[in-house]
This record gives C-alpha cells, structure tokens and sequence, in this order.
C-alpha cells in the first residue's frame, strides 16, 4: 500500500511523515501496493487532525481524528480503521474472497461480530426530486431541520445531496454515471 502525506495551514515534519509512514505500514498485509492511503494533516487554531481515506476496490476505508498532539491523531486514525475493519471482517472477506488486491484474512475477529445482527434498512422514504439550485436545497434543508437533503441539481441534471458539515458550512455531494 502507498502512503500519500499532504498538509494543510502547514508542512508536517519528516519526523511525523515517518510516524505516518510506519503506522499505516501496520496496514500493508490487508492491501496490494496499488492501494493507495491518503493522509491529510491539518493545523487549526493550536489542535491538530488527521484525515485517513483508503479506497480499496469500491470499499472506501475512512477516519478523522483531532487533536492537540499530531502524533496521537495518528495513532487514533489507525485504531479507527483497523476496528472499521475487524467489525466487517466477515462481509469484507466475502465480498473481496479471491482477490489478490485485498486480504482481511489475517484481521483480528472483533468481539461484538458474533453478537452483530445483520444491518438492516428500518425504513424506507420515496419522495419525488424537485429540480433547483444548491442555495434553495439548502433553504429546504434547514427548514426541514436535517442534516442533508437530495435533489435535482437544475444546472446538471444529476441527483445531488447537500449537507451540513461539523465545521457549521456546507457540502455537496455530485453523483456522476
């Protein structure tokens, strides 16, 4: 697996690309070296977070985590993924059996699996897709007091969600074909 590092309101320090570069190689036997482990430190206002995406063959692995030590978010972003994957250790290894890319084989079993029930969807909703702008699906969103919203982006054509971040703003997802 590759270890891409970038930073954001600073350069990390080799010291911390190397720390971030051992930790994730902790990673390296779940994952071929195509996969690739995107790493994105950033400074806010005297705390520190880390932001880990690995993107394995449609399965996309994530975890953030902030703090005032850059070295502890680290060490937190790989217990994040590493229980992210001993929790779907079971569906993960079915859903990737045979291939060469991935291997969730040698992960510990989580405690609850056994425990787990299968997820299950509790409700459905259908509701028909108006066409606007971002700036009105996000006026419906508030007033529908939610955290995101789907519509039909009247500019693309294409099914949006807008969404309130934990920053306060708000985000966009496009779905492309």
């Amino acid at each position: 697996m590759k270890t891409v590092i970038t930073g954001k309101n600073y350069a990390p320090s080799e010291k911390l690309k190397d720390i971030i570069e051992k930790k994730f190689a902790k990673l390296d036997k779940y994952f071929s070296d195509d996969i690739t482990a995107n790493v994105l430190t950033i400074k806010e206002k005297g705390t520190y977070k880390v932001e880990a995406t690995i993107k394995a063959n449609g399965t996309i692995f994530r975890a953030e985590t902030r703090s005032g030590d850059p070295y502890d978010c680290v060490d937190r972003c790989i217990e994040k993924l590493s229980n992210q994957m001993s929790r779907f250790k079971t569906k993960l290894q079915k859903k990737y059996k045979g291939q060469k890319d991935v291997g969730f084989e040698d992960l510990p079993a989580d405690e609850l699996e056994e425990e787990q029930e299968e997820l299950k969807v509790v409700r459905a909703k259908r509701f028909q897709l108006e066409p606007m702008g971002e700036e009105e699906a996000i006026m419906q969103m508030e007033m529908l007091n939610h955290d995101f919203f789907v519509y039909l982006n009247m500019e693309t054509d294409s099914v949006n969600v807008v969404y309130k971040r934990k920053d306060g703003n708000y985000g966009v997802l496009e779905t492309t074909y």
